[in-house]
């Protein structure tokens, strides 16, 4: 398992058949992400010089990260001959201007876009502001702005330009091994950015998977944003939605993986529902689990939808419960800053355990340490810090809320400007 972590450890210890299964790591996550850098030849010749040196049978590599791991799983698995989704209907969803291109093939689920040359960038004609401004590939939201303005347009260009690198040349290598359209070539993955007019609305997400060529969505998910924001405050599952809007969203993600070709895969598809004119528009499209809704997942239904991860990799069909789990609704919460500090104080273990005991039902993860400034830390979105994140239980919304407010008591933080 490429960049296994302790919490997804736990979570694994938790699926059924556990007997059957043995667990290890290949590539930790600081190897993965030690640099601005993704030395991703690198990172593949020595998980695959790992992988050879096992001592034992291997039977399924898996990773639940984005980029470079969601690209290194197909690739590994075919110089190993074992079961994955193929590399270029993985690059189909992760290459953000390829995705829209094979979207639009199928649904006008999505906003209009056009490509900005970072050599010579101009706001598209086609395209009014707002809009916002995005690589080709990244993740974690970095480098994603939304721009009002020339004057905007021209700050957010600078920045993507100046850290594009990190990502595009590892991107730009997985792509030399495929056979691209025209198109697509010609863009590259770091000589021009993605333009997409704005849309707004209520955020969903729709898990799935897709096996020997049908596609079940299992699970939608609300996205909440800290009011006034474009940063997440919590994850909760299940969505409230109506279930007609949830089988509309469904019936777009079937077309949608069905014609990039996705198959022996989990994903992920990410929406915005524009209640007033009841439209849905795909914001992106994630050939992986999303592992922030896998304790959700354990939490309702009984187990994590790591269970749908394994099950595809070994080549079998994945059998989820449905709301056998102790509680009837979950949320991964996220305590966030949005401006830089440093970190003086930070939960201790023995905050975060009487948190634990106190709030049943709860996980907390801490993200921001002691001793360190918010704008070293990995992965983070364009416009807030996250300090910390809380996988809460409930019987219903309103003790997801009570329970939120009571760990946010209970988890001191305390910064220097």
């Amino acid at each position: 398992m490429l960049g296994l972590d302790e919490r997804n450890r736990e979570l694994l210890h938790d699926l059924p058949h556990l007997s059957a299964y043995r667990f290890h790591a290949l590539l930790g996550k600081e190897e993965l992400m030690e640099d601005e850098e993704v030395p991703l030849r690198s990172l593949l010749d020595k998980a695959e010089s790992r992988v050879k040196a096992f001592d034992g049978p291997v039977d399924a590599i898996v990773g639940y990260w984005d980029f470079p791991v969601s690209s290194m799983v197909p690739i590994l698995c075919e110089r190993l001959g074992l079961p994955s989704a193929s590399l270029e209907s993985v690059v189909k969803c992760e290459n953000k201007y390829w995705s829209r291109l094979e979207q639009q093939k199928v649904c006008d689920a999505h906003p209009p876009f056009a490509l900005v040359d970072l050599d010579d960038p101009r706001p598209p004609a086609e395209l009014g502001f707002p809009m916002w401004l995005k690589p080709v590939k990244s993740y974690s939201s970095a480098l994603a702005f939304r721009v009002e303005d020339q004057e905007q347009f021209d700050d957010a260009v600078a920045q993507i330009r100046d850290g594009i690198g990190g990502i595009g040349e590892a991107f730009d290598f997985v792509l030399s091994m495929l056979d691209l359209p025209p198109e697509v070539a010609t863009a590259g993955g770091q000589g021009v950015c993605l333009a997409e007019e704005e849309i707004s609305g209520r955020q969903l997400t729709v898990e799935g998977y897709s096996c020997d060529g049908k596609v079940h969505c299992y699970g939608v998910v609300d996205s909440v944003l800290y009011e006034g924001t474009s940063s997440f405050l919590r994850y909760q599952y299940p969505s409230s939605v109506p279930a007609d809007l949830a089988d509309r969203m469904c019936d777009v993600s079937t077309r949608v993986v069905q014609q990039i070709g996705l198959d022996n895969s989990t994903f992920n598809i990410e929406f915005f529902w524009d209640q007033e004119r009841d439209r849905i528009n795909i914001v992106e499209v994630n050939p992986r689990l999303s592992q922030s809704h896998a304790p959700l997942f354990e939490q309702v239904d009984g187990v994590p939808n790591h269970q749908c991860m394994i099950s595809l990799a070994l080549g079998r069909d994945p059998h989820l419960p449905h709301r056998k789990g102790p509680f009837d609704v979950a949320g991964k919460w996220f305590l966030r800053r949005f401006s830089d500090g440093y970190v003086r104080r930070s939960p201790s273990d023995e905050d975060i355990a009487r948190v634990e005991r106190e709030v049943p039902g709860t996980i907390v993860d801490i993200t921001a340490t002691e001793g360190g400034r918010l704008s070293e830390l990995q992965s983070q979105d364009s416009y807030s810090y996250e300090l910390a994140a809380m996988y809460i239980g409930a019987r219903d919304e309103a003790e997801l809320g009570e329970k939120y407010e009571r760990c946010l008591e209970l988890l001191p933080f305390e910064f220097d400007e």
